[in-house]
Parts: structure tokens; sequence; C-alpha cells
């Protein structure tokens, strides 16, 4: 069974913005002050959408078998180390952030800069806010949680992809395709698994 969960906007981290737009150290008056602008323009308009799904994890040859599909992946098998169950999940902050992101690549290239550290930033957000309520849910059924990995990551392959927007039907479910480059659309959406084990 897939599941879905909607959020209100989580907090916003100006300096895990900045680091995503490459800024160190001071940072000049009138780069804050474009930041606090483009956080004004979306606000309220992006969307944070998760599907989920949970999943027993078998471990033979080497490989990794969630049921629905195997994997080879020796990074992945390290995070994994000991657990029984995984959560597979998509997020998304939705398309607003790259109609922005594209509204102002021609006419405002450091204002289409911070909207990609920006879209960067809030989708990690979500699924730190996914990933937190996964955990406590974990703890409170006897279970930990490994760190979450993506498709990319390491050696575990990209193609993955198409393998969790299958089961997890992200199209449908929060609005999110796979192109046949393996990139997300909306540009700002992220799949991951998280590990579960017994304490």
């Amino acid at each position: 069974m897939v599941f879905q969960k909607f959020y209100s906007e989580p907090p916003i981290d100006k300096k895990e913005v900045l680091r995503y737009a490459g800024c160190r150290g001071d940072v000049p008056e009138n780069i804050d002050a474009l930041l606090d602008d483009c956080i004004n323009e979306c606000k309220n308009s992006l969307s944070y959408r998760v599907c989920y799904t949970e999943c027993p994890v078998i471990f033979s040859d080497g490989k990794i078998d969630f049921g629905f599909a195997k994997v080879e992946s020796a990074n992945l098998l390290k995070n994994l180390d000991g657990c029984s169950y995984a959560v597979i999940f998509a997020a998304t902050v939705g398309l607003n952030m790259d109609r922005l992101i594209s509204k102002y690549s021609k006419v405002s290239p450091s204002r289409s800069l911070v909207f990609q550290a920006l879209g960067a930033e809030r989708v990690e957000a979500l699924c730190d806010l996914f990933n937190g309520e996964i955990k406590e849910e974990a703890l409170e059924n006897g279970f930990l949680t490994c760190p979450r990995f993506s498709p990319g990551y390491g050696d575990l392959p990209l193609a993955f992809q198409r393998d969790i927007f299958k089961i997890l039907d992200c199209e449908r479910k929060i609005g999110v395709t796979l192109g046949e480059n393996l990139l997300m659309s909306p540009s700002k959406s992220v799949t991951a698994i998280i590990g579960k084990k017994k304490k």
C-alpha cells in the first residue's frame, strides 16, 4: 500500500540556503536582502507532498531484495546493515519553484541561483520532516532508523529510480514524473530509502 502525506511549510533555514548558493563567510547585505525577497515571492506557493511505502528487506548474494525490485550496491548494503524493513519514499515541493527558476534564468541569473538554492533547501527540509516522523514512529515500535539513502548516491544506481517510481506511482500520488534521462520533474524532488532495524 502506498501512503500520502501533505505538509504545511517547514521553517526556512537561511544559512542552509546560502550554503547551497555557494556563499561562505559574511554575507553581503544585498545578498541577504535578495534572499528575503525570494523567500517572500515563493512563500505559500509551494506544495509539500510525500508518498511512501514500507517493505521487508532481504539480503541475498550481495543484492538487496525489496520485494518489488532487487539492487546491487555495497554502499546501500552497508547503510541497511541489520535492517529488516525499509521505507521507500518520494518527496516534492511542486512545480512552482521550477517556474521561478526558469522565469529569472535570463533576466536575473543571481535571483535564479537563489531560487535554485532555496528549492534545494525546501525539499531537504521536507525530507527531514518526514524522516523525523518515520524515526519517531519506528522508536515507538521498537525500531531504529538508518540515514536516508537516495539513488545516485555512492554506488546505488540512479536507474533504481525507475523501480521506486513504479512501486510508488509517483505521478498519480504526488505529481512527480521521471524522464528517460532519469531526472525528475518537478526538479526539486527526492526519492530515498530509510532502513529500519530492531533496537
